[in-house]
């Protein structure tokens, strides 16, 4: 069942219905000011920090779940009763005789008619300003002339959403807002902090407006019902303490087939440097600054041009990699959403969607680490900047916080370190860097440690730290320790009790032994392979020679201790004992040592890799996806910790976590088995669930970080849709090492694994400021690639950077065995 439908010439989804299983939503911003929109208008805005700035106050695990957004009313001043509606369907879920959303890329419009009057509202945040946008546009399609009331609203957070959602003993004291020619300012917290506002603006005369919530709804009254709407007349309200908000009522009068055009501006502003805390200062807003782009932006044209601007923005940002494949759902995913869901994650990691609160984390150090690897084809200055931001929460030892806020840039000491994957990370992301830009600068940049002890040193040595850390730390069979945990945040091995009832985390138990991890080891390989091409590049052969035999030794320890007979295993818990191995009863085998350790070339040289994918296709496999573990916990474990605290078949315990299934496709390209490797990837795509969207539930065009697994009650059911690792992953996985066209040090690596019923395809890439037109065209069985460049056959699969300023090449690749 469909909720909608694509329109891959517009880069549109529309939907057709506002009741959509659970809230479809977008993301607005691309910089500073950022918002999150849902189909019915739903969702909230921030500036850089969704903790710290918070514009709108949004209600989480709501009833309904949709719950606070951008709300504009309509009311019919001539009916005889009182007659009001949303346009956008929420709050007040009239019956609309017309209704669409169209979700584009930074913006969201939502169209509706009734009665007559149609309304259509485009939202989206202009590029380079800290403002959003609310343009609406009315017409009145009766045979009469119709008089309308047009309520704008929206409640304003006291800042600090996770103060504001607490505190309420003073937040209840603390709102403050002031109206000045029609422009309503939040300032709570000026009197103490005088350097940012927030301000919501008109462009139309207003016939009234009201800033405190309880006099605008009236008296146990919701958003469904506001009273001044329902009386057509604002209250004029001026919030002091209690709960701030902003409404602008317009009053309109349209002809038959008249329309009329009214934009909404809010947007945060700080003052200059030099008026924040000037101890003379009044308590009144410096507007000199501010005025000159509210009224900018309350002219039609250039409302206008600045939604042009982002469009075409977009339009250009798609131009680095496009494709023509014989499948749809790839050529949509790679060509348009798979790239703007990249851009989300980049700018939130985990940390601001409808399923993250933007409070309890920040910017994840592993997640942002994993979500460059995609993200540094769209923007590798802003790629530059992360990483320099993530080794700076790097510690001297090597470790790292697990996560930053993003206002601050500094580590979260709540959530604090020991989770022993962190670090190798960094040098994956670092690598993938290197060779998208070629900027080898980059490592000789000066870094801190933990921006807070004063120490510092090259980025190259932040990732040579990064592989000591690991190395310095291994377990009893030679694994590296788990720490607190690995990549999976919930196998939390290191718990045990000495009295009932009482657990701690520890990196020791009684005997001495730690808890290992083979995933760890995997990743280990994986890094000190690209650490090793590093020092190669530069020269530092002793240096490479050292990383080359620890991992050496590491692929051994893997191959013994790290190998169950069949696949892989996962871990060993701080007793000694191994999880994923058949001596299991629940766990038995799990997902991602199996695509790591391949990943990093463990075991193809000697059938292992073979094996491993084997038993990932017997026991793992399923219509909507591979799933993390199998069998699933039955009970809640202590020594076992949090991923077993889930029921079998959801999150961490059996969903198909779809993060690690890109890990499962680019293994089985490894293998060169392409018709695998592309079944796997078409299993979780969005584009291709969109015929079950009644049973995926989340939207059709963003990955989600879970799917319900075999296990569950409810088996293809998507959680927590956008912010996952899944979107770069799912992007190197079909873009890399499926198409095959992959970034390196001195080229364009050209090695398809793709299906034997793939005939030919099609790239377009822009690699380091020149246009690749790649032409793939098989030719008999197998994976083999010759290479024609500009006509002219080369030897190998890379395909060079051109000199002498040229700055389009053309490729032809001829793939299998004739």
């Amino acid at each position: 069942m469909r909720f909608g439908f694509f329109d891959d010439l517009h880069l549109e989804y529309v939907i057709t219905r506002p009741d959509t299983p659970l809230p479809w939503i977008n993301y607005l911003g691309t910089e500073s000011y950022f918002g999150i929109i849902s189909n019915t208008a739903g969702g909230y805005s921030f500036y850089k920090d969704a903790r710290l700035r918070r514009l709108i106050r949004f209600r989480y695990n709501n009833a309904p779940l949709d719950g606070n957004g951008r709300y504009v009313y309509l009311r019919d001043d001539d009916a005889a009763q009182p007659d009001f509606w949303s346009p956008t369907w929420q709050p007040t879920r009239t019956p609309l005789d017309a209704y669409t959303c169209r979700h584009g890329l930074g913006y969201t419009r939502i169209a509706s008619q009734r009665k007559g009057i149609t309304c259509e509202t485009t939202y989206f945040v202009p590029l380079g300003q800290d403002l959003e946008v609310w343009d609406v546009h009315l017409t009145n399609q009766r045979g009469t002339a119709a008089n309308l009331s047009l309520f704008s609203a929206v409640e304003f957070c006291l800042w600090d959403a996770f103060d504001d959602a607490n505190n309420f003993q003073r937040n209840y004291s603390i709102g403050e807002v002031e109206v000045v020619d029609g422009v309503i300012y939040h300032k709570s917290e000026y009197r103490e902090r005088r350097d940012h506002f927030a301000y919501f603006a008109c462009s139309e005369p207003l016939a009234g407006y009201d800033t405190q919530r309880e006099d605008f709804l009236g008296p146990y009254r919701g958003w469904d019902a506001p009273a001044a709407v329902e009386e057509g007349k604002a209250r004029q309200s001026l919030a002091l303490g209690w709960q701030p908000m902003g409404s602008h009522h317009v009053r309109l009068h349209l002809e038959p087939g008249e329309s009329k055009r009214v934009i909404f501006v809010l947007g945060y502003h700080e003052n200059p440097e030099n008026d924040k805390f000037d101890p003379a200062g009044t308590q009144t807003i410096n507007k000199k600054t501010v005025l000159p782009v509210i009224r900018r932006f309350l002219q039609p044209d250039v409302v206008s041009q600045a939604l042009a601007d982002i469009q075409q923005y977009w339009r250009n940002l798609l131009q680095g990699m496009q494709v023509d494949t014989p499948n749809e759902h790839a050529n949509r995913m790679i060509n348009i959403w798979n790239v703007y869901q990249l851009m989300v994650t980049f700018n939130f990691s985990r940390s601001s969607s409808y399923f993250e609160s933007g409070v309890g984390r920040g910017m994840g150090f592993r997640d942002s680490a994993q979500d460059l690897l995609g993200f540094v084809q769209l923007d590798a200055q802003r790629a530059r900047q992360r990483i320099l931001d993530l080794a700076a929460t790097q510690m001297a030892s090597g470790g790292a916080y697990h996560q930053y806020q993003p206002l601050t840039k500094r580590g979260n000491h709540d959530v604090g370190s020991n989770f022993n994957d962190d670090p190798l990370w960094l040098v994956l992301a670092v690598t993938a860097y290197l060779k998208e830009s070629g900027d080898w600068s980059i490592l000789q940049e000066q870094v801190p440690f933990d921006l807070e002890h004063g120490s510092e040193d090259s980025l190259l040595a932040h990732m040579e730290r990064s592989l000591n850390y690991t190395q310095e730390r291994l377990g009893p069979h030679g694994l590296p320790l788990i720490g607190r945990a690995d990549w999976n945040d919930c196998l939390n091995l290191n718990c045990f009790s000495d009295k009932p009832g009482q657990s701690f985390q520890t990196t020791t138990n009684r005997e001495g032994k730690v808890a290992e991890s083979v995933f760890i080891g995997g990743l280990f390989v994986l890094a000190a392979a690209e650490m090793e091409a590093v020092y190669d590049r530069l020269g530092l052969t002793a240096k490479a020679a050292e990383l080359a035999a620890q991992r050496v030794n590491m692929r051994a320890v893997l191959n013994t201790a790290g190998w169950d007979g069949s696949w892989f295993r996962r871990a060993y818990d701080h007793f000694g004992n191994p999880l994923g191995s058949q001596e299991c009863t629940e766990g038995q085998i799990f997902v991602e040592p199996q695509g790591m350790c391949v990943m990093a070339g463990v075991g193809l040289e000697d059938g292992r890799a073979e094996s491993a994918l084997n038993a990932v296709r017997e026991h793992l496999g399923t219509p909507h996806g591979v799933v993390v573990l199998w069998p699933a916990f039955k009970q809640y474990y202590l020594h076992i910790g949090e991923i077993s605290s889930y029921p079998p078949g959801y999150k961490e315990n059996g969903s198909v976590f779809c993060h690690t299934n890109p890990w499962i496709q680019i293994a089985e390209a490894r293998l060169g088995r392409g018709e695998r490797a592309l079944d796997y990837y078409l299993r979780i795509n969005p584009s291709a669930r969109e015929e079950i969207s009644e049973v995926h539930r989340c939207e059709p065009y963003a990955y989600a970080q879970m799917i319900a697994g075999k296990e569950a009650v409810k088996p293809g059911e998507a959680k927590n849709s956008w912010l996952t690792g899944t979107a770069a992953w799912s992007y190197v996985a079909v873009t890399q090492w499926i198409l095959g066209i992959r970034p390196t040090f001195d080229g364009l690596k050209i090695a398809p694994v793709v299906p034997e019923d793939w005939t030919a395809f099609d790239v377009q890439r822009t690699f380091r400021g020149v246009r690749y037109f790649i032409h793939v065209e098989r030719v008999g069985a197998g994976n083999a690639v010759r290479l024609e460049v500009e006509g002219a056959p080369v030897e190998g699969d890379v395909v060079g950077i051109p000199s002498g300023g040229q700055t389009e090449v053309r490729v032809r690749a001829y793939l299998g065995t004739a």
